[in-house]
């Protein structure tokens, strides 16, 4: 059963700095793509960063571009994203995601797609 677990959210001022974590275990093989997304109060969720295993290549949104990066540790099946400069519109709830079923790494670094396996997810507020 895989299961993954969020930590590092919390409360900071805008301009802050948090530092996400993933844990996963359960899992079968090395995943194929995982990702960051975040469900925002305007009920969206989107993909913040994703990060393709097989050879580390990476995706982010431009609204995160150059602020967040991505990172992960396969021998543990850990993810992380760090958050710097942190803006009001952070604010939202983060989930972790793992995914064996997209056949493309094209896919995996894009922003449309649906994960496979996701966290209960992790709350980041941003205040001025």
């Amino acid at each position: 059963q895989v299961r993954l677990v969020e930590s590092g959210g919390g409360s900071v001022q805008a301009g802050g700095s948090l530092r996400l974590s993933c844990a996963g275990s359960g899992f079968p093989r090395r995943a194929f793509c995982m990702a960051w997304f975040r469900h925002t109060s305007g009920n969206e969720r989107e993909v913040v960063a994703s990060i393709y295993p097989a050879d580390g290549r990476q995706y982010y949104a431009d609204s995160v571009k150059g602020r967040f990066t991505v990172s992960q540790d396969n021998t543990k099946n850990t993810l992380h994203l760090q958050m710097n400069s942190l803006k009001l519109e952070d604010t939202a709830m983060y989930y972790c995601a793992a995914d064996w079923s997209l056949r493309t790494a094209s896919e995996c670094l894009s922003s449309s797609w649906k994960a496979e396996y996701m966290g209960q997810g992790t709350q980041v507020t941003v205040s001025s």
